[in-house]
């Protein structure tokens, strides 16, 4: 279980990095569009598959895998696993309704943007977690799971 928590949490940091590149190659394309035509302003555009793949994974794949590390911190039998699952999951809640929230008030993007970072850091902080537990702190499991 030790094994499938760091995975996990490291799933969610490549995860964070995916997003970030996503969303630079959907506005990287909007602009690259917007010098042929003003693509942005037209009532048929849908965005692109950068915006996609960025609205995919951030309320999809993400908070999954932030629920599913949940579940199996408290598996783990590692004092602090469900403690530093909290903050990674409740990390995704922010991001899921302060990136929704965004959309009517545009300066909330920038703690979007930051909460990306805390993100990213509070999940490595959990794998992290698992490699520091001794096998005494993990219970019965030993300490190559």
């Amino acid at each position: 279980m030790r094994s499938t928590y760091r995975v996990l949490a490291l799933l969610i940091c490549l995860g964070v990095v995916l997003q970030a590149a996503a969303i630079a190659f959907g506005w990287f394309d909007v602009i690259a569009d917007s010098e042929d035509a003003d693509v942005v302003l037209n009532d048929d555009y849908d965005g692109n598959a950068g915006h996609m793949m960025h609205g995919i994974v951030g309320m999809s794949v993400i908070p999954l895998l932030g629920l599913i590390l949940l579940v199996v911190s408290f598996l783990t039998k590692v004092p602090g696993a469900s403690k530093w699952a909290g903050y990674v999951f409740g990390s995704i809640v922010f991001q899921v309704v302060i990136g929704i929230m965004s959309f009517s008030i545009p300066i909330l993007g920038v703690l979007h943007g930051v909460n990306a970072f805390v993100l990213f850091g509070v999940a490595l902080m959990a794998a992290r977690r698992m490699d520091v537990a001794t096998p005494a702190e993990a219970g019965r499991e030993n300490a190559y799971t």
